[in-house]
C-alpha cells in the first residue's frame, strides 16, 4: 500500500503538474489533524514521517523519559521507555510508534482527503499563474454554451495544457455577431481575478485591446516594433480608427498594417465580423492627427483652441456628412482617437 501511494503522489506531479513536496505537507497535516482530533492531548507532540526512498509512512508520538509521570500524553517512564530505545535514560527523548491498525484508518482518511483537495487548489493555483501571465493577450476559445435569454456566451479556452470555462457577457461581444456552439473565436483577457470558486478570467470581443493584438499577430512590422500602434478607438461591430506610426522612414506604416492588396486587414475584418477599420498616420502635430483621424473625410483647416484640449474643424461643405459620419460616429470615433474634443464646420459657415 505504502509503495503505492508514492506512485501515486508521482502520478500526480506528472500529470497535473503539482509538486509532490505540496502533496506531502498537505498530507502531514491532515493526517496530524485528523489524530489530534482523537487524541486532543497530543497536540505537539506528534509527528509524520513519509519517507519516499524507503516507502515508509509512519506516525510516532514524541516522549520525554522522566523517572515519575505526570504527564502521561508527553512523558514517558524510563523503565517502559526500554521497549522503545534500550539506551534509554532520563531526560531523553523517545519516539512510540502509534498502533499500524489505527494509524493506517487515519492515514488512508486523511490522504484520500487531502489528495482530493490539494487536487484542487493546485489546479486553481496553476490554472491563475498561466493565465494570469496571458493577461492583455489573445486566446483561441471554443464556444461551449450560449444562454438565449441573457445572451452571455461561456467559452472554453486553452493556455499551453491549462484549460479553463470563461463566460463571454452580452455586452463584450459584437454587436450582431452570431455564435453558434462549437464556434472557435478570438477573445481578449482583460482581467484574471482568483475567486473562492477558482480563476475568474475576464474576456472581451469588444475590447480595442483585440484589435491591437490582431493586427500584431498579422503584421511584422508592428510585432517586431517597426510599426507602433499610438491609438484605438472602437464601437465594436461597426468601426475601428487606429493610429500608428512608423520608425523606419522606409516602411510605410499604413501600407504594412492594409498589407498586399489589402490581404493583412481583410483576415482582421473577417475575425470581427466585417467591422469597418479605418487606419491613419499619427502625427505629434495635434493639426495634422487630427484631420487624418478625420478621414475618409477631407479637411480645410483646423485650429486649436486655447484650452488645449478642443479644435474647430472646417471642412469642404460636400464633405460635412462625411466628416461628422452616421450618427455622428466617426466624429466621434475621430474625438476619442485623438483625445481632443472637435468642432466640425462647414466651409461657407466658416
Amino acid at each position: 500500500m505504502n509503495a503505492e501511494f508514492f506512485t501515486a503522489i508521482e502520478d500526480i506531479e506528472k500529470e497535473k503538474g503539482i509538486p509532490r513536496d505540496y502533496m506531502y505537507e498537505k498530507i502531514r497535516q491532515a493526517m496530524l489533524a485528523a489524530f489530534r482530533r482523537d487524541h486532543p492531548e497530543n497536540e505537539d507532540n506528534v509527528e509524520i514521517i513519509l519517507d519516499e526512498d524507503k516507502k515508509r509512512i509512519e506516525m510516532q508520538i514524541n516522549k520525554t523519559v522522566v523517572e515519575e509521570v505526570e504527564d502521561p500524553a508527553h512523558e514517558i517512564q524510563a523503565d517502559a521507555a526500554k521497549k522503545y530505545s534500550k539506551r534509554a535514560k532520563v531526560g531523553d527523548t523517545v519516539s512510540i510508534p502509534v498502533e499500524t491498525k489505527n494509524f493506517g484508518r487515519i492515514a488512508a482518511q486523511a490522504a484520500k482527503q487531502v489528495i482530493i483537495q490539494g487536487i484542487r487548489e493546485a489546479e486553481r493555483g496553476l490554472i491563475y499563474e498561466e493565465f494570469t501571465s496571458k493577461e492583455h493577450e489573445i486566446l483561441t476559445g471554443v464556444v461551449s454554451h450560449i444562454d438565449p435569454r441573457t445572451g452571455s456566451v461561456k467559452i472554453r479556452i486553452s493556455s499551453n495544457s491549462e484549460y479553463t470555462e470563461a463566460m463571454l457577457p452580452a455586452n463584450e461581444r459584437i454587436r450582431g455577431e452570431e455564435l453558434t456552439e462549437g464556434d472557435r473565436i478570438k477573445v481578449y483577457v482583460v482581467e484574471v481575478k482568483n475567486a473562492t470558486r477558482g480563476p475568474q478570467v475576464m474576456i472581451s470581443r469588444t475590447h480595442p485591446g483585440l484589435v491591437k493584438r490582431l493586427f500584431e499577430l498579422e503584421v511584422p512590422e508592428i510585432y517586431d516594433g517597426t510599426v507602433e500602434i499610438c491609438s484605438i478607438a472602437r464601437e465594436a461591430g461597426s468601426r475601428t480608427k487606429m493610429a500608428v506610426l512608423s520608425h523606419n522612414a522606409d516602411v510605410d506604416a499604413i501600407g504594412s498594417c492594409v498589407g498586399p492588396k489589402g490581404t493583412r486587414v481583410a483576415e482582421i475584418v473577417e475575425e470581427l465580423g466585417g467591422e469597418k477599420i479605418d487606419i491613419v498616420n499619427y502625427s505629434e502635430n495635434p493639426e495634422e492627427y487630427i484631420a487624418a483621424a478625420l478621414s475618409p473625410s477631407e479637411v480645410v483647416r483646423v485650429t486649436m483652441m486655447e484650452d488645449g484640449k478642443s479644435c474647430q474643424v472646417i471642412v469642404p461643405d460636400a464633405q460635412l456628412s462625411l466628416a461628422i459620419g452616421k450618427e455622428g460616429q466617426n466624429a466621434r470615433l475621430a474625438a476619442k482617437l485623438t483625445g481632443y474634443k472637435i468642432d466640425i464646420k462647414p466651409e461657407s459657415q466658416a
